[in-house]
């Protein structure tokens, strides 16, 4: 083996780990705007469907919050089901969850009155026998 070749193989692999690294997403959880940046606000909503077992009834609410993801002072999103997880802290009786991240208080007020977000209540209130909402800011 010539001298130079093993420090040239090594130069190789890593920069294939880089350019690797480099094409993964910066944030999962199928968020499609942004990776999150500091001082952001969390909005987290629990909805419990009045009919929990119609899948007529829980389409009917994904399609909604699908169309809400249009609301422009949305950061990121993500459309969630009780995982199976099973231990003794853990809450799965909500049907779906509905995680916000917004730039800033002002934004989530925004998306509060947001004709979107309006119509969404208005047609998706009565899927919905109850709803909890966690909103949060850096700690």
């Amino acid at each position: 083996m010539k001298k130079g070749s093993a420090g040239r193989r090594r130069f190789l692999q890593q920069a294939a780990a880089a350019a690797a690294v480099s094409a993964l997403p910066t944030f999962g959880m199928g968020m499609e705007k942004e990776t999150p940046k500091k001082n952001m606000f969390v909005h987290h909503v629990y909805f419990w469907l009045r009919n929990p077992e119609s899948r007529e009834d829980l389409a009917k609410l994904l399609e909604g919050l699908e169309k809400l993801r249009k609301v422009k002072t949305i950061r990121m999103s993500h459309i969630g089901r009780p995982a199976t997880t099973n231990r003794e802290v853990i809450d799965r009786s909500y049907s779906v969850s509905w995680l916000l991240l917004f730039d800033n208080m002002q934004d989530q007020e925004s998306y509060q009155s947001d004709p979107i977000h309006l119509k969404f209540v208005e047609e998706c209130a009565s899927l919905w026998k109850k709803v909890v909402v966690y909103d949060s800011v850096d700690a």
